[in-house]
């Protein structure tokens, strides 16, 4: 059972580490900073179901994950924007690449503008969930982060694509366009790094577009260091 530490911290036992074929894995662990006592019940309920998730504790206030997340060091954060807004959630993850906690944050939202998730994934978000979405869903989002890999909620159309391997066709200068979007750049800056214009910048991307069926800039800038054949960042490596 869920219970509660004071008015504001949530604490549970782990479970000792799972075998799997004669090799002890430990889960994946979860912490959660959400306000609404209920949400937290029935995250700890689903995640008690998995084998290779675990419910390491929560906060209902954004303020006090700090804190918890230095005690408990889990692997994935889920952080509730409802009560402290994109600003906490974003001075949180701050922290915890200033204190090098490596714990990935996963923003648990209703709505974000598309420029705010990109803002998020640039401070250093790696995953990116709405509220709404079925439980199998936040399940693959969780086990996906806790793996060191970059998730967001529209992102069906990516693994097929890269299945097919047709990111061979860009350009070695749509690759370099790529890796710069991925750096967080604009047109413009995109357009002094290379020396071109800004307006062959918009030709680089809409072929971009068009070769990677990707339909923004934002879907470039989480899946562009894979269509490009970057590996992903390593749980040991920090997080960009």
């Amino acid at each position: 059972m869920l219970r509660e530490k004071n008015l504001s911290i949530y604490i549970v036992i782990s479970p000792l580490p799972i075998s799997v074929r004669g090799r002890q894995l430990r889960p994946i662990s979860i912490f959660a900073s959400e306000p609404q006592p209920i949400v937290l019940e029935g995250l700890y309920s689903v995640l008690a179901q998995c084998d290779d998730l675990v419910f390491a504790g929560a906060v209902s206030r954004i303020n006090d994950a700090f804190e918890e997340s230095n005690r408990l060091r889990p692997d994935v954060a889920l952080i509730d924007l409802g009560s402290g807004g994109l600003a906490s959630a974003l001075r949180y993850i701050a922290s915890l690449k200033a204190a090098s906690i490596n714990s990935y944050a996963v923003l648990w939202v209703v709505e974000l503008p598309e420029m705010e998730a990109f803002r998020a994934l640039q401070m250093g978000a790696r995953g990116i969930i709405k509220k709404t979405a079925p439980v199998p869903k936040l399940l693959e989002c969780l086990r996906e982060v806790g793996a060191g890999k970059i998730w967001m909620d529209e992102a069906e159309n990516v693994t097929a694509f890269l299945q097919r391997k047709e990111t061979s066709r860009l350009t070695p200068r749509e690759r370099e366009v790529v890796h710069l979007i991925c750096r967080g750049m604009k047109n413009r800056q995109i357009a002094e790094n290379l020396r071109i214009t800004p307006g062959t910048v918009k030709v680089h991307l809409m072929h971009i577009f068009e070769k990677t069926g990707l339909k923004d800039r934002l879907a470039l800038a989480v899946h562009g260091q894979e269509l490009v054949g970057v590996e992903p960042q390593s749980k040991e490596a920090s997080t960009s």
